[in-house]
């Protein structure tokens, strides 16, 4: 079982909403800190979101208000929300321990916004 696997991307209009959610194989998950990246194309990856142990979440400041994480940790999950999207969200989008130190990458998963 992949260690990170992440899903709900998917094209979506401009001032459109998705959820994305990564499942995370690890027992001890509920102990880190985890965090939603993203992927531009020709850009390097990026933050977007943390979210502590016990659930305290915060967006980068250009994405605050429109993206909001969370998580469930009896379940090993990690999720962002984002609403408004905007053509410039258009990415591949991953979830990581953070920071990801050496950790594997998951597959990540494609968000497509049409300008």
């Amino acid at each position: 079982q992949a260690p990170i696997v992440e899903s709900g991307g998917g094209l979506a209009q401009s001032g459109g909403s998705l959820r994305l959610s990564c499942a995370v194989s690890r027992s001890t998950f509920s102990t880190y800190t985890m965090g939603w990246y993203r992927q531009a194309p020709g850009k390097h990856r990026e933050l977007v979101a943390i979210i502590s142990p016990d659930g305290v979440g915060t967006s980068t400041d250009p994405l605050k208000g429109r993206f909001t994480i969370s998580r469930d940790n009896a379940k090993n999950m990690v999720y962002l929300q984002m609403i408004n999207l905007k053509a410039e969200d258009t990415a591949v989008y991953y979830c990581n321990f953070h920071p990801p130190g050496g950790r594997p990458w998951g597959p990540g998963t494609q968000v497509t916004v049409p300008s």
